[in-house]
């Protein structure tokens, strides 16, 4: 049977950046083995403040979404991406070297982490209409703007609130979730994670 769980931003573990040069709000991380650490798989939401680099994480595939704010740019290798279009997700690896510069003032951004070799993750946008995301082992859907509703196979309808979260665990069953927007313009970001690859 799927598990579920709500929560809201109280809820999000707030933390310092690994190299402290931002912060951040843990909603979930997946341990590579129960009660281990490193995690196989992490979803966060980033507040950056100011110029600088990003921290190093070897072995991390990432997915940064902004969220809220004029957009930055990512540097890594020599080449630099601008991220000014909120909602549509950015792939890079956290191995080399990379660091972001705020374009007008502070941002926030959407980030899932997965620890390559021991997972697989995607990040689907929820933008307005009905979204399925999965099957997948963990999920969880970010109400990023609105509220939205999420389907999970055998229970009722899960309202989340804009800015909570609704975390999944298929309890190692592949999961799936169906998310519908509540409020107009509502846009939900769900993170999938696969813990099995």
């Amino acid at each position: 049977m799927t598990s579920h769980r709500l929560l809201s931003p109280r809820d999000f573990r707030r933390m310092p950046w690994k190299n402290g040069g931002g912060r951040t709000a843990e909603i979930a991380a997946w341990a590579r083995e129960p009660g281990t650490e490193p995690f196989a798989g992490r979803v966060s939401i980033a507040e950056i403040e100011q110029d600088g680099p990003f921290s190093a994480w070897p072995g991390i595939d990432r997915t940064f979404v902004l969220l809220d704010g004029a957009g930055v740019v990512l540097t890594q290798g020599g080449i630099d991406v601008e991220v000014v279009a909120r909602h549509e997700p950015v792939r890079f690896a956290g191995d080399e070297a990379s660091s972001c510069r705020l374009v007008d003032g502070p941002a926030r951004a959407f980030n899932l982490m997965v620890r390559r070799g021991h997972a697989r993750g995607d990040v689907v946008v929820a933008d307005g209409e009905a979204t399925i995301a999965g099957p997948f082992r963990f999920g969880v859907c970010y109400a990023a703007e609105g509220a939205s509703e999420c389907l999970l196979p055998g229970r009722a309808p899960i309202a989340v609130a804009a800015g909570h979260a609704l975390l999944v665990d298929g309890e190692d069953r592949l999961a799936s979730m169906h998310v519908n927007p509540i409020d107009t313009g509502a846009v939900a970001i769900v993170a999938a994670l696969d813990a099995d690859a």
